[in-house]
Parts: structure tokens; C-alpha cells; sequence
């Protein structure tokens, strides 16, 4: 039966939602987990976060990370600060507090702050002119590396400031301070100072920069400096050319392990890599490990923990220099998202599971035995979810891929898939909880729909080679991969092929749009977030156009400009049938809002297909504050359950209805 008053539909499913005990768009919005966790040397307690959302009906603001401490000899957790977000967490050395940063309301920029492990008020620490973006104790606890940006002054002779674009950029430097004197000194690097650290000894510092504060930089040409702590001088540099993630010194400080690409066109930093302090050229660990490199912490002079994925799953590993690899621990059932090490062997780690969100768990790597230890969503264990499972497939060609399916909590019939699509694409999705307001995951299982994530060729988390495997053919066989996975499911799980639906978020934006517009026929409805639709007007308008050339196109727009359009959603959107809800942060620089308006214009002029476009103020590349988040599940939710029922009905009301019924 037909209906005019959508909003209606959404009523009846919100019912529909409380009758199976299923998870719900404001169930999503309330959820909190673990973003972050540090355990002391002693292993006796563990400095954890928080992420706390707001209530999206009362304030549209960013999460809040408080501050818990986990005791692990009598196993309690006691909140230290939950007032305001404390970032940059770490155990001050030989001072039983901890540290970290925070921007309180008298305080001029973001400063540095300590709370004892025994309680009480946290205290300021030290003040710079300009916020303390990231830090690093020396080892005796009062001596302090840090990093830093100072704000020009303002010209004010004129009554307004014109924006120059891409110049006078502001760039951070490093810094260290002894707080018995709190005279700061300037290291000698040059370019935009990304981290510092003191080395074990504290003679020597280790920092990483990029020649500029432009993103491009950050990812294509960051550098590793050793600076001698006493002159600030640079004394040695480490060659390597390609991405740059974690990095750490050696105990005795004679070398320094980090994670990067293998080269300049490798799309992620997942490599391993150890380099001596003389700055010669670096030695890769398993150059063939068919998987990705996420973190690393030294164990002892020869030894090193690091977390890695292979496919969907995670695993922590011992890795010796002499280049042999052993698990350490891990479990199918368990995606492990970091690590921290205590003297004593045992690792506080993070992660989550097709069940809950990120929680902390503590393992005992002797017997290899684990504890989860906290559980900040109680209320899930009364919610119903839907079974999870890996599905394997082969694309057209041969390839061996891997996707994730959560199936429906009820079945009746043929059942509508809802495709989710990561973006990047140097990316993967794991074998853990994949709901997040952006994705329908459980809330599509609550709704009837059959929820897929597919790993399509470019993925990350299968090596440096798989990663690579799709660069130069956008919008290929990379997303080819995606419909011969729809087809797999068709074919074996009872999915209905004229109710497919997809969504996805920047490159998977790109490809929601691909499919609504190239592939139309095989897809009735597409949600599609701060994605690309022109590749051409995308790469003057990123602020990435190096990196893409490097990891991506691998040729220059300007030698091919058919095959850019060619490879472009708006090339073929006179075909589009495809329903197609558009959404994007208006202060996007990664993919320009212009992209969602090419795409909007193109489809509303070129067809009757329905199409609207949504604009978040205030929001960049995905949404950040509360109510943002949960206008976007709400709509995206809508608009599936518009056009992929028994009968598409009219094009849903622009107005929502926060309140729960």
C-alpha cells in the first residue's frame, strides 16, 4: 500500500525496531568504546579513554575522551577526569601520574596537564604560546619534548583579512623544556615537525617532518631527523621515501624501528622498517608478509611486539630483526585495534568484535590468557544482533576476495542487501563491529536487510602488492569486484537482486556513485557521502592531488583527460535510475563539496531519478559532532527503507523527527 506521509514509514519501523530488540539509529548514537589505552612500566594499571558522545537532541558537538585508570591487581576502573576531554595520555615517568593535554577554559592554548595516580585535581604542567599538539617524556620525567605551531600576528590595518591559499602556512616546530627552568628550546629542523622523542638516553631526539603543513606533504614526504639534544642540531636523517606511521627507539637507543610504505607508490605506511641512528639507508622485515603492519613497540634490543592484519583478521606478533615473525596472540572472533606493553609481559590492547565496540582487554603473554575488562555499553547484551560471517568469493578474473555479511535478524522471503563500501580505498574492513553512523551494519540486521562490506582489490591487509593491485583503472575492476560479490551473494544467500542498495563514504562515496549511475540497473537506491564524481575537477579541488598521482592514478589527469571523465559517475549520469540521497560536510577539503553539487546538478537535470542533496555546516571529510552524526544515520536509513521495500513510495519529507517515539 502507498504512502504519502514517509515520516510515517519511519515511525512504524522505529516499532518495528523495539519489537525484535534490535539496535536503532539513537542506540548507535549513544554508543561508547575505547579509544585509547596506555599501561604503566609495572603493569599494574592501565590509563584508558573514553569516547563519550553527546546527546544529539541537546547539542550538536564532538565526542568527549574522558580519562579512566584500570587497576590491575584488584581489577576496578576509576574514572579520573570526565569533565573535559584529556588527549595525549601517558604515565609521567618516575612521578606515579599521568599526563596529558587539554585546553580548559582560562587556558590560552592547549597545555599540558598531570593527575596523580593517587586522585585529586589535575594540575597544569606547562604553557606554551602555542598548542602542545603532541609530546614525549624524558626518561627521568622532567625534561619535555614537544610540538607546536605559533599563530602569526594578525595584520590589523585593514578592516577585513583576505585568505592567501597555500601560503604563509603555519608550521609546527619542535621544542624542549626542562620545567624546574620552563625556557623552551627550538630544534633546528626545518619544515612542519609532526612528532619528537627522546631517545632512551636522553642525549638525542628523534623527530619526523614534512616540508610543509599542506596534507599532500604529510603524506607523501615526511622525513625522519636524529637531533643531539644538547646543540638542537640535526645529526642524521633517515632516506626513505614513502608514507610514514609509527615509530620507536630501541632500548639502547643504537636504532629506531618504524612503520611506512615500502615506497613512494605504496598506498599505506604497513611496512616494517629498522634503521641505525647513523642515518644509513633502512633494512624492511618481512618484505613478502601478506598482510599490514599497524603498530610496533620494542621488546627488548632485538625483539619487537607489533600488531598486524592479515585479511579480516587481526593478531599481535613477536618480531626478532634477524627477520623471523611469531603470533603472540590471536583470536578469529577478535579485531585488535592497539597495544601497549608493560615491563612484565602483560599488554593492555583495545579492540572489538561483531558484538560490542571497542573495549580494553589485558593479556598475559605467558599463558597467552586475556580478560576483557571493561564494558561501557551494558545496554547491548539486551539487544538481539545479527549472525556475522566472512564470506570468501572470486572476482570475474579468478581473484580470491574476502567481504563480511550480517545477516538479517528476521527473514521473510527474498532479502535486500544493503553493500557498504570503505573508502580510501587503502582500507579494509575487519571481522569486528562494523555500526557506526555511517554504516547501517546492525541497524540494516534490525531492519530486515542483509548488510555487506566488501574488500575489493586495492584493500589494505593483504599485502603491499594486493594494495596496489588496482591503481591506474578507477573505478575498475576495483569496483567490479564489489557487483561480483553482490552476485556471489545472490547466488548463495537468498538475496533479492532487484532491492540491492549501496553506500559508502569518500572513495566508497565514489564508488556508490559509480553504481548508481554506470551500473543503475543494479542498484535501487545509493546513499553516497563525500564522494567523487568528476576525477577531473576532483584533483584541482583536493588537497591531495600528489598523493593521489602517487597511490592511486599513477598518471597525470592531463595526459588522458577521456579517461578521467570516462571514470567519472557524472560521465554516465544522463542513465542514472538509481535513487540517490547525496551527503557532505560543507567545509570538506579532502573531496570539495563541489563534487556532491556536480553530481546533484547532472542527475536533476538529465533525469526524473530522484536525487537530494544534504550539506552539513560546520563538518569536513565525514561528520564529527552528535547531531550531525544522527541526522545523517537517520536519513540514510530513510532513504533505504523508502526505495528498497515492497514499493518505492515518494521521495522522503526534508524534515526529520529527532524525538524518539
Amino acid at each position: 500500500m502507498k504512502r504519502s506521509i514517509t515520516l510515517l514509514l519511519f515511525f512504524v519501523f522505529q516499532g518495528l525496531f523495539a519489537q525484535q530488540n534490535g539496535l536503532s539509529p539513537e542506540d548507535v548514537a549513544n554508543i561508547k568504546q575505547i579509544s585509547n589505552a596506555v599501561i604503566s612500566a609495572d603493569g599494574e594499571h592501565i590509563a584508558y579513554q573514553l569516547l563519550v558522545p553527546a546527546d544529539p537532541k541537546e547539542e550538536n558537538v564532538p565526542a568527549t575522551t574522558h580519562l579512566y585508570v584500570y587497576n590491575t591487581s584488584n581489577k576496578t576502573a576509576t574514572p579520573y577526569i570526565t569533565g573535559y576531554s584529556a588527549s595525549n595520555i601517558k604515565w609521567r615517568p618516575e612521578h606515579n601520574s599521568i599526563s596529558f593535554t587539554t585546553k580548559k577554559e582560562n587556558d590560552k592554548a592547549t597545555a599540558l596537564y598531570e593527575i596523580s595516580l593517587q586522585g585529586g585535581e589535575a594540575q597544569k604542567l606547562y604553557e606554551f604560546e602555542g598548542n602542545i599538539s603532541s609530546y614525549d617524556w624524558q626518561a627521568n620525567g622532567t625534561q619535555l619534548a614537544f610540538v607546536s605551531a605559533i599563530k602569526d600576528k594578525e595584520d590589523n590595518s585593514l578592516p577585513y583579512q583576505p585568505e592567501i591559499y597555500e601560503t604563509n602556512l603555519q608550521q609546527a616546530s619542535a621544542y624542549i623544556v626542562d620545567l624546574n627552568d620552563a625556557s623552551p628550546k627550538k630544534l633546528e629542523v626545518d619544515g612542519h615537525v609532526t612528532s619528537v622523542q627522546w631517545s632512551p638516553n636522553a642525549t638525542n631526539l628523534m623527530v619526523s617532518a614534512a616540508p610543509s603543513s599542506l596534507v599532500d606533504d604529510f603524506y607523501t614526504n615526511q622525513k625522519i631527523y636524529f637531533v643531539d639534544a644538547s646543540t638542537s642540531k640535526i645529526t642524521a636523517e633517515v632516506e626513505h621515501k614513502g608514507k610514514l606511521g609509527a615509530i620507536d627507539w630501541s632500548p639502547d637507543g643504537k636504532q629506531i624501528a618504524f612503520i611506512a610504505g615500502e615506497d613512494k607508490h605504496d598506498p599505506i605506511d604497513g611496512r616494517i622498517f629498522i634503521a641505525e641512528t647513523t642515518g644509513e639507508s633502512p633494512q624492511i622485515l618481512q618484505k613478502d608478509f601478506q598482510g599490514q603492519f599497524h603498530e610496533l613497540s620494542w621488546k627488548d634490543n632485538k625483539n619487537l611486539t607489533v600488531l598486524g592484519s592479515e585479511g579480516v583478521y587481526s593478531s599481535l606478533f613477536n618480531l626478532n630483526i634477524n627477520d623471523k615473525i611469531s603470533k603472540v596472540f590471536t583470536s578469529p572472533n577478535l579485531n585488535i585495534t592497539g597495544f601497549s606493553v608493560a615491563t612484565n609481559k602483560h599488554i593492555a590492547f583495545t579492540g572489538n568484535a561483531a558484538e560490542h565496540p571497542r573495549e580494553l582487554f589485558v593479556l598475559n603473554t605467558k599463558n597467552s590468557s586475556f580478560n576483557k575488562v571493561t564494558d561501557s555499553n551494558p545496554w547491548l547484551k539486551n539487544k538481539k544482533l545479527g549472525k556475522q560471517e566472512v564470506v570468501s568469493y572470486k572476482a570475474k578474473d579468478g581473484l580470491e576476495l574476502q567481504g563480511i555479511l550480517i545477516h538479517p535478524l528476521e527473514k521473510s522471503g527474498k532479502t535486500p542487501l544493503i553493500t557498504v563500501v570503505h573508502g580510501g580505498p587503502e582500507a579494509h574492513y575487519d571481522n569486528g563491529w562494523l555500526t557506526a553512523y555511517s554504516m547501517p551494519g546492525q541497524v540494516g540486521a534490525a531492519n530486515g536487510y542483509a548488510v555487506f562490506y566488501p574488500n575489493y582489490r586495492g584493500s589494505t591487509g593483504r599485502g603491499a602488492e594486493f594494495a596496489k593491485s588496482s591503481q591506474g583503472d578507477p573505478a575498475g575492476k576495483e569496483f567490479d569486484d564489489i557487483i561480483d560479490g553482490v552476485d556471489y551473494l545472490i547466488a548463495n544467500y537468498n538475496i533479492d537482486k532487484d532491492k540491492v542498495g549501496v553506500t559508502g563514504g569518500s572513495y566508497g562515496g565514489y564508488a556508490t556513485a559509480w553504481m548508481a549511475t554506470r551500473h543503475t540497473k543494479r542498484f535501487a537506491a545509493g546513499v553516497m557521502s563525500v564522494g567523487i564524481s568528476n576525477n577531473i575537477s576532483k584533483w584541482g579541488t583536493s588537497d591531495i592531488p600528489e598523493e593521489m598521482f602517487l597511490v592511486h592514478s599513477r598518471q597525470r589527469i592531463w595526459d588522458d583527460y577521456q579517461f578521467y571523465l570516462e571514470r567519472s559517475p557524472i560521465f554516465y549520469a544522463d542513465q542514472g535510475e538509481t535513487p540517490l540521497l547525496i551527503l557532505h560536510g560543507k567545509e570538506d577539503t579532502r573531496v570539495d563539496p563541489g563534487q556532491s553539487f556536480e553530481l546533484y546538478r547532472h542527475l536533476k537535470t538529465r533525469t526524473e531519478t530522484p536525487v537530494r542533496l544534504v550539506l552539513y555546516p560546520g563538518e569536513g571529510h565525514g561528520n564529527r559532532k552528535a547531531t550531525a552524526r544522527y541526522d545523517f544515520m537517520l536519513r540514510m536509513m530513510r532513504w533505504f527503507d523508502t526505495y528498497l521495500t515492497e514499493e518505492a513510495m515518494e521521495i522522503p519529507e526534508t524534515q526529520l523527527e529527532l524525538q524518539s517515539k
